[in-house]
């Protein structure tokens, strides 16, 4: 049905029973029974459009890095989205706002932005995956949080086939979270346009661990190039950095979000767990930390799936890995946590295909 569902609609080619593992990084999941690449934002929508018509079911992807598709694979379209393209318009005023097409590599985006004296990226290098991706997850790291500097989110929405622009204000970001992520499937990102400030320096690190790293105090400025390179070598020594020859870089990176506990939750929390204030009186702990102390150290496991030396949050693949063995292993994880301490960790990635 696929082939001629998209016939005629600017000769692109649909391919059949396409392994999926070789585009995502935890380099697991069975076949897509038939694929479509897009360059255009055009395409996107048109091809999109087309197949929600037809009642195709429809996976789009970016990266992959954020995703664990199971074994079967998925018995629909995959719709992967290879658009290019950044669009500056840079004033004194206002600073740098970046328009960047859903497909642009995440990482050299933010290399750009470094290289050009755009400051608010550099705490989020490394990050594997694509631009069209981080605001559905509100992607952050070391302190920062894609949704600070997003103004708008163009995106297709499949609920009433119409483009539509959202402006920050109504993207919900939160931890972790949007309202892309709360209604999964309905907005397809289109591009992303970004307001930088003009400068060398940093936004002020917010981070401790990156701070002590730079060694100046929290809430300090430095050049944002420096905080770049600490960045990538943090993230790098906990194998967050994909390295193909790597396998504790064969992963979605943190499989776990990190749990934010109501005040009685937080209160049975052991002496010596992590928390940190969060808005409404509520606490953020470590996942990380969970892990670790129900048991689970740097490492676990004696299968193809194992966490990764380097950090407990990653589960990874050790080049012989199945999606059933790391749903096993997540599993084994998720309920060592919750027997330990009640608390029960939520995937990060999302899953197609399988469940915990």
């Amino acid at each position: 049905m696929t082939t001629s569902v998209l016939d005629g609609l600017g000769g692109l080619e649909v391919r059949h029973d396409v392994p999926l593992a070789s585009l995502t990084t935890l380099r697991v999941g069975g076949a897509a029974r038939d694929l479509v690449e897009v360059t255009t934002s055009a395409q996107l929508v048109e091809v999109v459009r087309a197949l929600d018509a037809a009642g195709e079911p429809v996976l789009v992807l970016g990266g992959g890095s954020n995703l664990l598709v199971g074994d079967a694979g998925f018995d629909g379209t995959v719709v992967k989205v290879a658009t290019r393209g950044v669009r500056d318009d840079v004033a004194a005023c206002s600073g740098a706002v970046l328009t960047v097409e859903a497909g642009e590599p995440w990482d050299p985006f933010v290399a750009l932005t470094v290289e050009r004296g755009f400051s608010g990226m550099e705490a989020l290098s490394g990050i594997p995956g694509s631009v069209g991706a981080t605001p559905i997850q509100n992607v952050g790291a070391y302190g920062a949080e894609v949704g600070q500097h997003v103004t708008t989110v163009r995106t297709l929405d499949r609920s009433t086939g119409k483009v539509r622009t959202l402006f920050a204000v109504e993207c919900g970001f939160g931890y972790r979270s949007s309202v892309f992520k709360a209604q999964p499937g309905r907005f397809v990102v289109l591009d992303v346009t970004f307001q930088l400030r003009l400068g060398s320096l940093s936004a002020p690190v917010r981070y401790p661990e990156l701070a002590r790293v730079l060694g100046v105090e929290v809430g300090a400025r430095v050049p944002a190039a420096d905080v770049r390179e600490a960045v990538l070598g943090l993230r790098s020594s906990k194998g967050m950095v994909l390295d193909d020859a790597d396998p504790d870089t064969w992963s979605a990176g943190s499989f776990f979000t990190n749990p934010v506990l109501d005040e009685a939750a937080a209160d049975a929390l052991p002496e010596g767990a992590p928390r940190f204030a969060q808005p409404g009186g509520q606490v953020k702990t470590s996942a990380a930390w969970l892990i670790d102390h129900a048991g689970f150290a740097k490492g676990f496991g004696d299968g193809p799936a194992r966490l990764s030396t380097k950090h407990t949050l990653a589960l990874t693949n050790r080049g012989t890995a199945h999606a059933s063995d790391v749903v096993a292993l997540a599993r084994q994880v998720r309920d060592g946590v919750r027997e330990a301490y009640g608390i029960t960790l939520e995937p990060e990635p999302v899953l197609v295909g399988c469940e915990l």
